[in-house]
């Protein structure tokens, strides 16, 4: 169905866009010194308090024809974000960003220091013992930050309604496909769509659950 379809179409490209960025904010975040850093921590949990409604206004706002957002992309293509796929790229990528940082960040700061400081003494620089320690070593933390934002982004409603509304094709997710057909007064038909989320769901987590078991049963036989 092409609800589903869309809606796993952007949940992939918000996973991957997402890994890429939250990572390193990930890593400044457990081993920065900066004092302040809490205020970039509650920027990037913003999400998780603020209604979804507030926060798709402001980005609304913002990727309209009058917004920062919307002129310079106007600019560059020849029309606005709102109302597009690429618009709810953009609104997913920031409204799932807390459920990709916060576990990395728990991640990176379970590393044994010493392990850190013993690579340092060997001789090797921050990139070397990010990709041959850290990024190992928080494989857990990788697979749930991937799972939690991909099944985050398939059931986002309230973002996803302001920022695209509810064109077929482009912005009508399988969430707000629910919602039609509720709406609509065919239950057997949104029925069908929860059960098939509902589902998913459950196969997400049984995969967080399962991978990370596994993960650390490895690194303990090791």
């Amino acid at each position: 169905m092409q609800e589903l379809f869309l809606s796993f179409r952007l949940a992939v490209i918000v996973t991957a866009i997402l890994l890429v960025l939250a990572t390193p904010l990930a890593y400044w975040i457990a081993f920065s010194k900066w004092r302040a850093k809490f205020l970039v921590e509650a920027f990037v949990a913003l999400p998780l308090v603020l209604p979804p409604t507030v926060l798709g206004f402001y980005l609304l706002i913002a990727m309209g024809p009058r917004g920062p957002i919307g002129k310079l992309w106007l600019a560059l293509f020849g029309h606005t974000l709102a109302f597009t796929f690429a618009g709810l790229v953009i609104a997913s990528v920031l409204y799932s960003l807390p459920f990709c940082v916060q576990p990395l960040v728990a991640s990176f700061e379970k590393i044994d220091p010493k392990l850190l400081a013993a690579s340092h003494i060997l001789g090797a620089d921050a990139e070397r013992t990010f990709f041959r320690i850290i990024l190992p070593l928080s494989r857990p933390g990788i697979i749930t930050a991937a799972v939690l934002t991909f099944a985050h982004t398939l059931g986002e409603f309230g973002v996803v309604l302001m920022v695209g509304g509810n064109l077929p094709g482009i912005t009508r997710t399988v969430s707000i496909a629910i919602y039609d057909r509720v709406q609509s007064i065919e239950y057997a038909a949104a029925n069908q769509l929860a059960l098939t989320l509902l589902a998913i769901s459950f196969l997400l987590l049984v995969l967080v659950y399962g991978l990370n078991r596994r993960v650390g049963l490895l690194w303990n036989v090791k």
